[in-house]
């Protein structure tokens, strides 16, 4: 496998669907910032690519109102600006329709030999019409990317459709599907905490691990997308993809290097020992719910069945709870918990990692007052590293009534003053060098599948709705029963405070 270029490499990217909101909100930002910084090499070229029929100066005006919107005044610099307006232009193309890619041939065989980078900003449903019709016009070469959005199907079967259509013109190599959660700088750090520091791994098993919780909380609701999201629901729409990289991010073993397959074998081991859902256990260990009405953070907010357009006999899951079980030497019998859902008190993304109980106390009458070390993760917002530990409060009198537990606090915005690099921006960097470590491989993307498969099965064995829950609340009372079997709690409950 060829190594990736450590330096900006000159490159085409090609944004199909480069009118829409992906490509508006979050994509031509995070190229705006590569080129700040200086990230975009000369002569690189941005293409729009949509049905719609814009001329350059009209497409540079949209981009231009987009970054507007949402990208900081701060941030914000006529000079980067104009360097980035004259990478920008837009063609036409119909993804379905062959002969609409001739304008699109006739632009890139006008400009230097440069790699091609196809982003899929498009639904999963055009992938491969799209794959298709660059072969039939020639414009797939053997230094071309591709770079594939989620959802990468609807199940197992649809998924492997989909990655079967796109190799026949499309390597391994060149095909980047992208989770843009493994571009968050927290995410990134969790590799570096276990592997660059000997304080954890030694404890990072069964033998000091009690649990570990991992939860993705949105306070927003279905936003205007009911269609899709009732298609799609919590599990496929989160756990699929989100908490299960974080699953493997926490629970991998040590690779062998950080090149571009070391992590990516030792992710697909995890996701290959996750202990298979029957119909048994998909009842005992999870949990789905769908929000009512209620209030977040003091707004008044409609259930799922009043959002717009819904239907309201719809069974979809709007939150999952559940418990999951890896069997290998390092973790056997230590439960995962992984909880996400809408429309919760709070918007964040955590990871728990819970340590085992003192096996024994030598501080007389102390059985109330020490805890055991807890590590939290804080993904967003206010991206962190807190360890919880005990601590005797200074002063006098009886040792056990001073033990106190304390945070030992690793705040980001605190310790590194300067922005961090949107997901985005970074994984974009990576497409752009050639560097597929942090996207995900064919085989990860379905063995993913078939675990969630088999609960999504499950669950349409069960004539019961999802348990209901208001709004503003942390998800249905059975999610709360699921962790307590084992006399354990959500974070949520547990008093430790912010990060920062």
């Amino acid at each position: 496998m060829a190594p990736y270029s450590s330096e900006p490499t000159p490159i085409h990217m090609i944004v199909f669907g480069g009118n829409g909101d992906l490509a508006l909100r979050k994509l031509l930002p995070a190229l705006y910032y590569l080129e700040k910084e200086h990230r975009l090499a000369d002569p690189s070229q941005i293409l729009g690519a949509s049905r719609h029929h814009f001329s350059q100066d009209e497409y540079v005006r949209l981009v231009h109102g987009s970054l507007q919107s949402y990208v900081p005044t701060s941030d914000f610099d006529q000079e980067t600006w104009e360097r980035f307006a004259r990478r920008l232009n837009h063609v036409s193309v119909d993804g379905t329709d062959p002969s609409s890619f001739s304008s699109l041939k006739t632009v890139l065989d006008e400009r230097a030999a440069l790699p091609r980078i196809f982003y899929f900003s498009t639904p999963p449903s055009l992938f491969a019409p799209l794959a298709d019709n660059l072969h039939r016009n020639g414009l797939v070469e053997s230094t071309s990317r591709v770079v594939l959005e989620k959802p990468l199907g609807h199940d197992q079967a649809t998924s492997r459709s989909i990655n079967k259509s796109i190799a026949r013109f499309f390597s391994e190599e060149q095909t980047y599907r992208i989770d843009h959660y493994l571009g968050k700088e927290t995410v990134q750090n969790l590799l570096v905490l276990r592997f660059a520091n000997a304080l954890f791994e030694p404890l990072w098993n069964r033998s000091y691990v009690d649990h570990v919780q991992i939860t993705v909380a949105e306070t927003i609701g279905v936003e205007g997308r009911w269609g899709y999201y009732d298609h799609a629901g919590a599990m496929r729409d989160m756990v699929q993809n989100h908490l299960l990289q974080l699953l493997c991010l926490v629970a991998m073993e040590p690779p062998a290097g950080m090149d571009q397959d070391a992590v990516r074998n030792e992710k697909v081991k995890v996701l290959t020992a996750l202990r298979p859902m029957d119909r048994e256990l998909v009842q005992a260990n999870t949990v789905r719910g769908q929000y009512r009405d209620g209030a977040v953070n003091g707004v008044l907010a409609p259930g799922y069945h009043e959002e717009e357009g819904a239907n309201k006999k719809s069974r979809t899951e709007t939150f999952v709870a559940l418990r999951a079980m890896i069997d290998n030497w390092r973790w056997a019998d230590v439960p995962f918990f992984l909880r996400t859902g809408k429309r919760l008190p709070k918007r964040l993304s955590e990871i728990v990692v819970q340590f085992r109980a003192l096996p024994h106390l030598i501080f007389p009458d102390a059985e109330q007052v020490v805890k055991a070390n807890r590590l939290v993760i804080r993904i967003q917002p206010d991206e962190g590293v807190k360890l919880m530990m005990m601590n005797k409060t200074p002063g006098p009198g009886p040792m056990a009534a001073k033990l106190t537990q304390v945070p030992l606090n690793l705040s980001f915005a605190d310790t590194f003053r300067s922005r961090h690099q949107d997901a985005y921006e970074r994984l974009l960097f990576d497409v752009t060098r050639g560097n597929p470590t942090l996207f995900m491989r064919r085989d990860e993307v379905d063995a993913a599948w078939q675990w969630v498969d088999a609960i999504i099965e499950g669950w349409r064995s069960d004539t019961n709705p999802p348990k209901g829950y208001a709004a503003g609340t942390w998800g249905p009372s059975a999610s709360v029963a699921l962790i307590e079997r084992g006399d354990r709690h959500w974070h949520e409950d547990l008093d430790d405070g912010e990060i920062g």
